[in-house]
């Protein structure tokens, strides 16, 4: 196993996403921290581009799929982490989160197995359905007695 060069994205043992594809800014929080909050930037905005990343088709199609809500027009996620006081916890926290999209979107889903009805579901499937229909005809207009 060869070891993942520094600020690289290790997502997978087989998947690893390069830092050069990696945007991050860092803005102010708000919340708890006192002074530290007004003076520090310590929440980190980070930035990667589904369509220039060095994914396979396959697992980018699924990204896309999976976090299409997320994804701005130029096929950017942008993930804001703001939760912890200091700047490396929430850049941490930033990277983790986008492994684990990355992650997710790297499962194959399983091939759907087609399966046949029982004939106790058939069954009672076409009783419901005459039941039904029974019920709609009696519905009907009576016709006048001569």
């Amino acid at each position: 196993m060869s070891a993942v060069p520094e600020g690289d994205l290790k997502v997978s043992d087989t998947l690893t996403v390069p830092h050069w594809e990696l945007t991050e800014q860092f803005v102010r929080a708000s919340g708890p921290g006192g002074q530290n909050v007004n003076k520090v930037a310590t929440a980190v905005q980070l930035r990667w581009n589904v369509e220039r990343s060095s994914l396979p088709a396959p697992v980018k199609a699924r990204f896309r799929r999976l976090w299409r809500a997320r994804l701005t027009r130029d096929g950017d996620v942008i993930i804001e982490a703001r939760e912890h006081r200091s700047q490396p916890r929430n850049r941490a926290s930033a990277r983790e989160r986008l492994a684990g999209m990355i992650a997710r979107a790297e499962e194959r889903p399983k091939p759907r197995k087609r399966t046949r009805p029982t004939a106790g579901s058939v069954r009672r499937r076409l009783e419901a359905k005459k039941q039904r229909a029974t019920v709609k005809s009696l519905r009907g207009k009576i016709a006048p007695d001569d």
